[in-house]
């Protein structure tokens, strides 16, 4: 550590000199993030490097052996046994070295960075009816240098096998900054002037090869997922010498990947998908290796707390299609055509039932279907992390693979071990190919936990080791199986991997501490805190987690899913971005290295934090969409509160932020104020607020206007629910709610306004969590007065305060009784209308934004899934954050990025909408959230494109006097 902490400045001035415009961050913004992966550890780095090219990658790895500096390669940053976390530089492939540089579909392969995506390369090879086999339950994020550096396998390695199975040639930098060719036929220099030095290292490894036949011959290769340790087998006579399959497992260990050209395989056209019920996963396992006869492509298990906690999280509908069980099996089936698929896995399904050991099965026919089932078995080490009664489990013993074959016998004793030491384990996993991975919860927080870990895993790997198997099946050994390595090799294959280490990196720069010389498995454990930590004493209670604040923020534990390009609506600004400081995780590890108090050491006050914290847009998507259930929304507005509390704060959250009370008293005076902020003074005062001036400032309604819509609406009948007219409804479009009171009352659904009332959310979004309790107090006093009829509310935004922001702040039995009576305009409509209703004739086709803080808060409840049961022949969903945020994109700072998020999804719909469907009403845009309809009037410019409430999209009045224009 001491050579890393002095070499740092040379290091550095080096890069400057040899690698001008190289990235380079130091700072502790920068690094916190990256002293983090998925795994148990934390090992801060002294510098993180972002290269755009190989040249990039030899200058770093050879200014870093100048400096006698450390060297760690990242891709995704998902390793679950602590691969990509090093002390000196991390070099950060997924930023800049993501480039598809070739696919030949007659050939193929492709030819690619270390830095690009797996779901990029299947998106760009699926063109050609190709793809990359190996598929981890990570693909949204993972990066192909990633998947080397651990030879990755996935969901379908029953017939895929393993990443170095589809590797053809890496292209590397040796630990002196030489570049080369590993392939087939071994090493190759890309420099003539290298030669010399490439055929030197080949002849040595040739001569340690030669020196440990044997070994190498009885000790590797003998199970299908034996990944632990180096794969030397590959480079034994009868296998041809192939170097670059020897050094995929390495874990950049001995060399760093910059490139490689992969082998693609066909993309079956017809699957099939069986789910099946067990009474346990040993049950389960039992039934493998006949579920293997039948050459499945896929054979994925998991038990019963993982669903249970992507209900509780998502909602009861979010898992469908599995039979009675407390433990399941994913089978799956492909070929070439649906026909024949599916009559064998019928055919599968029965065999099974005569079994007798299932407790149900069944072919799942739906394509929709079948992606939310795999979501939740490719969420479930996130899941698995945080359960549904709060508890935490952790990685550590997660990736130990036997035979197929032996998986069960070995289940039923690893179960006895789990409760020998009184811990549990959630387990999920590759079944057909005899990999599980068990989540435990470990205490690694005290030295007693820690202790009692490490004779667990000890013997944890006698026992796999004693039924044939393997450390590692995909994940590699990292730090959190390095040193039990010696259980399951001779210690003349240990050596051989040390000797194997030492021709390549002879000086030990390469991701130190893992697989040789391994650093002790409960060092640099994350939970193994300082002895203070910093005070958290908050307004949020974070009802949900048993430490508060900070167990809040440990909740991130890095699997990753916010950085993620598709699927979901997290995050938004990565997305837009790139940017690790600007995803929830990154947002999240700097988080929990503020509370740590190291490397950030000025707590709430840290401009760091506030930086990274900065292009947060309070979506509350993460809180959803992220596995473990991170509400970056909520710990950023409590970062807020804490770090401007007796400080003045940006203009903006006294110009947004107190935006209730002040459209408030814009109501009486709305039109000569509308008059004046369109000319050259509202643009002084957007300035003098911190309000972008390239958006124009929304028109306020006069405080007559809101009367005169609900006195149209009054229908003397007695009211069923409130309708609670929210602050943006009332200054901005008080036409919503005459709109939503009409069709609340045609579906069987009276209401009475309530108005003059406020969530609070605008103080909230800006961090004034003081006001916002006043506000919020004052408004449950007035709803909380033993009247349970439903509150609906028409501003998504507003619900979604209501029913989370406002109990999490008072915390009190008031707030959680009108919490739930919350319900937005869509859920009212989904769950109170009269059988039988119907809405006046609607379009055929809407482009609908649906609002984060709906979409977050109430899964299950989305106007995307009623309009289709209301009629509506197409919904075109823009899948993902609108990009104003409530103040987010109207703030000066912030407006390039706000614009840059609706590139993303908002934009192409918009301008994919036909003129002449929209000019004849067959299209319609429709978008509950002020925010999301501000943004979209922004977007359309001069065209006539006008967003609807849905409320006005079902008004039954529409086309009268009165009714919605």
């Amino acid at each position: 550590m001491t050579d890393t902490i002095t070499g740092l400045e040379p290091l550095v001035a080096r890069l400057t000199e040899t690698a001008p415009g190289l990235r380079v961050e130091t700072g502790p913004g920068s690094t916190g993030p990256y002293a983090y992966d998925a795994s148990n550890y934390r090992v801060p780095p002294r510098a993180v490097v972002f290269p755009r090219s190989a040249d990039d990658v030899v200058a770093v790895v050879r200014a870093s052996r100048e400096a006698g500096v450390p060297v760690t390669a990242r891709g995704g940053g998902t390793s679950m046994a602590g691969n990509a976390v090093g002390p000196g530089v991390v070099l950060d492939f997924s930023r800049y070295m993501n480039r598809i540089l070739d696919i030949d579909p007659a050939a193929g392969t492709a030819r690619v960075e270390a830095g690009v995506v797996l779901d990029a390369l299947r998106s760009a090879t699926a063109l050609h009816g190709l793809t990359f086999g190996p598929d981890p339950s990570s693909h949204s994020r993972c990066t192909l240098g990633g998947m080397i550096g651990n030879d990755a396998c996935g969901n379908r390695s029953v017939r895929d096998g393993r990443t170095s199975s589809h590797i053809e040639a890496l292209e590397i930098v040796t630990a002196d900054g030489v570049r080369a060719v590993a392939d087939r036929a071994g090493l190759h220099p890309l420099d003539p002037r290298d030669a010399e030095h490439v055929a030197r290292l080949e002849a040595d490894v040739r001569r340690l090869i030669s020196d440990n036949l044997a070994q190498i011959r009885t000790e590797l290769g003998r199970i299908p997922r034996q990944v632990s340790g180096y794969q030397l087998h590959h480079l034994l006579p009868e296998n041809g010498f192939d170097m670059a399959r020897a050094l995929v497992g390495t874990e950049g260990s001995c060399a760093v990947v910059s490139a490689a050209t992969v082998r693609l395989i066909e993309t079956a056209p017809a699957v099939a998908l069986l789910t099946l019920g067990y009474d346990d996963v040993v049950d389960a396992a039992e039934d493998v290796p006949e579920i293997l006869r039948w050459s499945p492509s896929a054979v994925e298990g998991m038990d019963e707390a993982i669903v249970a906690t992507m209900r509780a999280r998502r909602g009861p509908d979010s898992v469908t299609g599995l039979p009675e069980g407390r433990a399941w099996l994913y089978v799956e089936l492909d070929g070439a055509d649906e026909e024949t698929v599916t009559a064998r896995a019928a055919e599968l399904l029965d065999a099974l039932k005569a079994g007798g050991r299932m407790t149900g099965g069944r072919v799942v026919e739906s394509a929709a279907e079948r992606r939310s089932l795999w979501r939740v078995r490719e969420d479930g080490a996130g899941l698995a992390a945080r359960l549904v009664d709060g508890g935490e489990s952790w990685p550590g013993w997660e990736d130990s693979a036997v035979a197929p074959e032996d998986l069960a016998a070995y289940l039923r004793d690893f179960r006895k071990l789990l409760a020998s030491h009184g811990l549990t384990g959630v387990m999920y996993g590759h079944f057909g190919a005899g990999c599980v991975h068990v989540r435990i919860d470990f205490d690694f927080a005290s030295d007693a936990g820690r202790d009692a870990a490490r004779r667990f895993l000890q013997e944890a790997a006698a026992l796999v080791v004693a039924h044939g198997g393997t450390l590692s099946g995909e994940h590699g050994d990292g730090r959190a199986r390095g040193e039990l390595l010696e259980v399951m090799y001779s210690h003349r294959m240990i050596r051989a991997f040390a000797a194997f280490k030492e021709v390549f990196d002879p000086d030990g720069l390469l991701n130190p501490g893992v697989i040789v010389a391994p650093a002790p498995l409960t060092a640099d454990l994350a939970l193994h805190t300082p002895e203070v930590l910093l005070p958290v004493s908050t307004l949020f209670s974070f009802p949900h987690d048993e430490d508060g604040f900070e167990g809040a923020v440990r909740r991130c534990v890095g699997v990753g899913r916010c950085r993620s390009d598709v699927g979901g609506v997290m995050c938004p600004s990565y997305r837009a971005t790139g940017e690790e400081n600007h995803s929830t995780r990154g947002r999240a590890r700097l988080l929990q290295e503020m509370v740590r108090g190291e490397t950030v050491q000025d707590g709430w006050r840290s401009t760091e934090v506030r930086d990274a914290l900065d292009l947060c847009l309070s979506c509350k998507a993460c809180s959803s969409d992220c596995p473990v259930g991170v509400d970056m929304a909520t710990y950023k507005a409590e970062f807020l509160h804490q770090h401007y509390k007796g400080r003045l704060r940006p203009r903006s959250h006294y110009s947004l932020g107190w935006l209730p009370l002040t459209s408030a008293l814009a109501g009486y005076v709305a039109r000569p104020l509308n008059a004046l902020l369109r000319g050259p003074v509202g643009r002084i005062l957007a300035r003098l607020g911190g309000v972008t001036t390239q958006r124009t400032i929304p028109a306020f309604a006069s405080r007559r206007a809101l009367r005169s819509v609900l006195r149209a609406t009054k229908t003397g009948e007695p009211a069923k629910a409130l309708l609670f007219v929210d602050s943006f409804t009332r200054a901005f479009r008080p036409q919503v709610a005459g709109a939503a009171t009409r069709v609340l009352a045609d579906a069987g659904i009276p209401t009475t306004a309530q108005d003059g009332l406020c969530c609070g959310l605008t103080w909230v979004s800006t961090g004034q969590l003081s006001v916002a309790r006043r506000i919020m107090a004052r408004t449950v006093a007035h709803l909380d007065n033993g009247d349970e009829r439903p509150i609906i509310v028409a501003e998504p935004s507003c619900a979604a305060a209501l029913k989370r922001d406002v109990p999490e702040l008072l915390d009190t039995d008031a707030s959680r009784r009108v919490s739930a009576r919350v319900q937005t305009f869509t859920g009212a409509l989904t769950d109170l209308a009269a059988p039988g209703w119907t809405p006046p004739p609607l379009p055929e086709n809407v482009v609908l934004q649906t609002h984060c803080h709906e979409y977050a808060t109430f899964k299950g409840r989305g106007p995307a899934d009623l309009l289709r049961r209301l009629g509506v022949r197409k919904v075109d969903e823009a899948e993902g954050c609108c990009g104003l945020a409530g103040n987010f994109g109207f703030e000066a700072e912030h407006y390039d990025t706000s614009m840059a998020v609706a590139d993303l999804a908002l934009r192409p719909r918009l301008d994919g909408i036909d003129e002449a469907a929209r000019d004849d009403g067959r299209t319609a845009v429709v978008a509950d959230g002020f925010s999301c309809a501000t943004q979209i009037d922004h977007l359309a410019g001069d065209r006539e494109v006008r967003a609807l409430h849905l409320a006005e999209l079902l008004d039954p009045a529409a086309d009268q006097p009165g009714g919605t224009s």
